[in-house]
Order: structure tokens, then sequence, then C-alpha cells
């Protein structure tokens, strides 16, 4: 494949133990497992982009070498979710002995809290049945929504998200390797942006490279439709100013420009609000009402009915403190 047409997320991928960052603990019991022969079945819980996935592939790869193919399976949980899955796919693997190895075999079931409460608790059985054979290796975002037989089972690794510093440590990597310009400033946007996910950060460096080698504030902003943050401080500055047409229109405009949803506007007004020069009483009732807006939003309500509605509530409150 031409190397210009490579997904970064793969390209940058860790294969090795020491090339995955920010999780350090985490790292050195899963290697010492590798080393003794000793795997366990494994939840790896946290949020998206941090390295889950690229450490069960490494377990699998230094396992198995060669062979790791062959004793693996993969299946991303969001999609096979039901109990079929577990009867068929994941049961018809796991009461097969692993090929050139003495290792019991590894499934990986990718996002498995959105598994069926039947298809884990038929998933406890095959556990059971095929220790000798076979271990899972369970990735979550939520490990509260893996029921309790299963989790009593699996030793639970709590991932974190990546420091600033691991980040800048992503950033320069590839800025090297692909011969990119990027300042100070950009750096802090793109990691405030990618909020500590690696993936996300890699789709976001990748697409703003095929414009332009330099990633400037503008290209980052552009390419990840994202607002500037100046932007959403002057709509929350002119809300609790009481000026609620024109914080209104600014937020609009934002949006449009931008081409954000009513939830990423949010979760980006609620960032500034702790910024905001107003007393604390006043930046805990504002970000209530984003907390309200979301909630409505999530459950279908009209987007710019509700966004109205939030700024219209900022407002009211800055008025009565």
């Amino acid at each position: 494949m031409d190397k210009n047409l490579e997904l970064w997320i793969e390209k940058y991928r860790p294969s090795n133990f020491e090339d995955i960052i920010g999780q350090e603990g985490i790292v050195k019991r899963v290697k010492a497992m590798v080393e003794n022969k000793n795997i366990q079945h494994m939840i790896f819980s946290g949020p998206s982009g941090i390295g889950k996935s690229s450490l069960a592939l490494v377990t699998v790869k230094h396992l198995f070498k060669e062979n790791w193919k062959e004793n693996f399976l993969e299946l991303n949980a969001s999609d096979a979710r039901g109990i079929d899955t577990i009867r068929n796919d994941v049961k018809s693997f796991a009461r097969t002995m692993s090929i050139g190895s003495n290792i019991p075999r590894i499934i990986f079931l990718d996002e498995a809290d959105a598994l069926t409460k039947d298809a884990q608790n038929a998933l406890r059985r095959t556990m059971e049945t095929y220790a000798n054979s076979t271990r899972f290796i369970f990735s979550c975002n939520y490990s509260s929504q893996i029921i309790d037989a299963i989790t009593s089972r699996c030793v639970i690794f709590r991932f974190k998200l990546l420091e600033k510093k691991h980040i800048i440590e992503v950033i320069n990597k590839i800025a090297k390797n692909e011969n990119l310009k990027i300042n100070e400033k950009s750096t802090d946007i793109l990691y405030e942006l990618c909020e500590g996910d690696v993936r996300r950060l890699e789709n976001v460096l990748q697409s703003c490279a095929v414009v332009s080698k330099n990633i400037t504030e503008d290209l980052i902003h552009e390419t990840a439709s994202f607002a500037k943050p100046k932007d959403i401080k002057e709509v929350l500055e002119l809300a609790v100013s009481g000026d609620f047409i024109d914080a209104r229109k600014k937020l609009l405009n934002a949006m449009l420009e931008y081409g954000l949803s009513g939830l990423d506007i949010i979760k980006q007004v609620q960032k500034e609000i702790l910024s905001l020069n107003v007393d604390e009483k006043t930046k805990l009732k504002m970000i209530e009402k984003c907390g309200e807006a979301e909630f409505r939003l999530i459950e279908g309500s009209d987007e710019y009915v509700q966004l109205e509605a939030m700024l219209a509530s900022f407002c009211l409150v800055s008025s009565k403190t």
C-alpha cells in the first residue's frame, strides 16, 4: 500500500510495550504476565483512544509471535452484541486449542459494555467451560456495564486519560516523521481538542496535513469542526451581561461557520464557563443549565430551541446575582 494512503491511527499504533505511553503501571503488569506466559482474563476499562486495543494487540503478538493471527479472535461487541455471537463465533473459537503454542488462545471483545445482559451471561459460562484453552480480554468505556459474574473472573485494569506531556510527545513524533510544522499554540489547541484521545489527535493531524504541512490554529479549527474558544467566551459574556439577542446571533453564527451540533456547542460552553469573570455560584448555576440542555438534546429535543433556552437561563441567572 502507498504510505500516503495509510491511516495514521494504524501507522503510529504501538507495536511494543515500550511504545504505549501514559499507562506505565498497567503495561508493567501485563508485560510481566506475558513474560511468565501466565495470562488471566482481563478487563481494560477507560475512555477511547488511550491504548486499550493497542495493549491487547501487543500482548497477543508477543505471546504467539508469528502465529498470533491464528490464535486471536477480535470482535467489536457494539456490532455483534447478541447471544448468537457468543454461542456461535466465540464458543467455536474458544473450544479449540492454540496453534503452534501451548498458551491459551485470546479472544478480544472490544466495546464489551455494549453486550446485552443475556450475551454476558452466556459468556460467563463459556469462560468457565473453556478456561484451559482460552483467555478473554474485554475492552470497555465503563466497567460498571459488565455484569459481576464476569468482572469477578477478571483482572481489571483502569486506563487513564493521557496527560499533556504524553500528547505533546505523540505530536512531536508525528511532526518529525511527517515533516509538519506545529507551533506551541497549535499544540495547546490539539491537546484541548483531543482531550487525551490519541486516536482523535492522529485523525485531526492527518486531515490537517492533507491541506498543509504548516498546522495553524485556524486550520485545526476548520478541520476538526471546533469553535475558537474566544468565540464561545464572547457568547457567554454577552449572555451574562443580559444581551440575549446578540449572544444568540453569535452562537448560531459559530454553529454554522464550524458545522457544530448542539452537543458540540454545549461541551465547549461548559469548558468556557469555568474561565468566565463571574462568581462561583453563578458558574455552578450555568453548568447546571448546560446539563439540563444536554439531557434534553440526547432525549431528542430541538437543538436550536434548547440552546436558546440555555442562553436565556444564563441571562436570568446573571441578573439574579
